[in-house]
């Protein structure tokens, strides 16, 4: 069993208080690695010496280009540790590895766009109204940041706030979740390895009211990423802005899958199974709400139910498994919780709906793919978040209903729309209340386009250009050249 360390200041050290905690591997259900227990003492270490690289150290004298080069490599080395990564991110959550695999491999794009990105954030000049007056602005890197990670993507998560973070020019201290922290610790010296300089890269593993809320209160963190539940994420807000932190938040979704009439049907079914059950439910923005126009209800739903009826679910390093096991106890019972209150609601169980069992299932904390027909949108089923293989379909009858009932949440993050129409394709995306929107197509991303949610969903955006701005300051710089002392020095300029 391997024990791993901190990644502070470029070192790998032991937790002050020389505690650890076992890493449970999913699918077998037994302890594979140690994680060491951070404090408050670590994360004051880690976030000192943050600061102390990023404003004296050799980050700041380095041109834009050395760090862009810097980073650039680092997507190098993702990209030859793709495999490695991906096998340890699937034993610490259980998710397939065709999925983190694809991610690790897709990984590098973040460090090589925004380390191409860095030597082209300029400032401006600004045609003052003042006479005899140089004015201009610059873009400054906010600070120290904060990047909590959640379980179900760790390393995906990391390229998402720490790629831009490190563009604008800050240093960071990631706290990935307790249930994942392995990966990121072996990240960390691949950064080491690409010639980013000790102190601006920093992992404090632990527990979220140890290392976690010591990150978020600390004085010398200026800025808070934050990925995980919309409540969790309230608490990081307010904590936060008692001493004025910045925050970006991604957090929970509800979304919306819409299916009209018109749409290909096979493609259609295809896209609401991948939103749902490829990744175990277990992502922010799975389709869990599937919205099937009522004209092709019957013959749509016997389609999803073929296509999930095919799934194998076991081993989540074999190629040919579709569905793992769910990552956290916890959240296993969640999950099974959530099962028995559609139940009681009045929702109808078409299939699953217990956990799985069978040949190639280990650990315990499997659940078969699970689908609910007649599901009304009050119900809890259709308005909590679940973060699992649980499929809610809801009809509806006319373009303006299902616009109502996918927008009747508190939640904001995605949606998706199935259509021939290319009229309606261009026309309901503007009327839905969701950071992403995606047509024809489902769980779509990229480097280049930002993502975030509305409402509940969370606060800014990360990847595309516009993440940069997340992590920076503007600064306003006047220059007089006027030769003459004011007449009156009491009245401004």
């Amino acid at each position: 069993m391997k024990t791993y360390q901190l990644y502070i200041n470029g070192q790998y050290v032991d937790p002050a208080n020389g505690e650890w905690f076992e890493s449970i591997d999913p699918y077998r259900g037994e302890a594979w690695a140690k994680i060491p227990r951070g404090t408050a003492a670590d994360a004051d270490k880690a976030v000192k010496a943050a600061n102390e690289a990023m404003w004296n150290g050799p980050w700041a004298k380095m041109t834009a280009s050395a760090r862009g080069k810097a980073m650039r490599k680092l997507g190098d080395l993702v990209a030859a540790n793709a495999e490695r990564l991906a096998e340890i991110e699937v034993r610490d959550n259980g998710k397939l590895m065709a999925e983190m695999l694809g991610q690790l491999r897709y990984h590098p794009e973040w460090w090589w766009y925004f380390g191409g990105l860095v030597d082209k954030l300029e400032g401006g000049l600004v045609p003052i109204d003042k006479a005899e007056t140089f004015a201009y602005t610059t873009h400054e890197p906010v600070g120290v940041v904060a990047a909590l990670t959640a379980w179900n993507s760790p390393l995906l998560f990391v390229a998402w706030k720490c790629a831009a973070a490190l563009a604008a020019g800050c240093a960071v201290v990631v706290k990935p979740s307790e249930f994942t922290s392995a990966s990121t610790l072996e990240f960390a010296a691949l950064t080491k390895e690409a010639g980013v300089p000790d102190g601006i890269f920093n992992v404090v593993t632990g527990f979220g009211p140890e290392a976690g809320s010591a990150l978020i209160s600390h004085p010398g963190v200026a800025k808070i990423t934050f990925t995980g539940s919309d409540t969790t994420g309230a608490k990081v807000y307010e904590t936060a802005a008692k001493s004025l932190k910045r925050v970006s938040l991604e957090l929970g979704g509800k979304s919306p899958n819409i299916v009209f009439e018109d749409a290909d049907l096979t493609a259609a079914a295809a896209g609401a199974i991948s939103g749902i059950f490829a990744a175990t439910g277990q992502t922010c923005i799975a389709g869990s709400r599937l919205l099937v126009q009522s004209s092709i209800k019957e013959k749509f739903v016997a389609r999803v139910l073929e296509l999930a009826k095919s799934a194998k679910i076991g081993d989540p390093m074999q190629s040919d498994t579709n569905v793992g096991p769910i990552t956290t106890p916890a959240q296993y019972k969640k999950v099974l919780d959530y099962i028995d209150i559609a139940k009681a609601e009045g929702a109808r169980c078409l299939l699953g709906g217990k956990p799985a069992s069978g040949d190639g299932i280990k650990g315990g904390q499997f659940v078969e793919p699970t689908i609910f027909t007649d599901v009304d949108n009050t119900m809890r089923i259709a308005r909590e978040e679940v973060f699992g293989p649980v499929l809610s379909i809801i009809s509806f009858d006319t373009e303006e209903d299902a616009i109502r009932i996918a927008n009747d949440t508190i939640y904001g993050l995605a949606a998706g729309i199935w259509t021939k129409d290319l009229a309606r394709a261009i026309r309901v995306p503007k009327q839905l209340r969701a950071g992403t929107v995606w047509v024809n197509t489902y769980r779509a991303i990229s480097y280049m386009m930002p993502f975030g949610g509305m409402k509940f969903s969370g606060v800014g955006r990360e990847s595309g250009i516009d993440a940069v701005r997340e992590y920076q300051e503007t600064k306003s710089v006047w220059i007089s050249t006027a030769t003459d002392v004011p007449a009156n020095p009491f009245v401004m300029r």
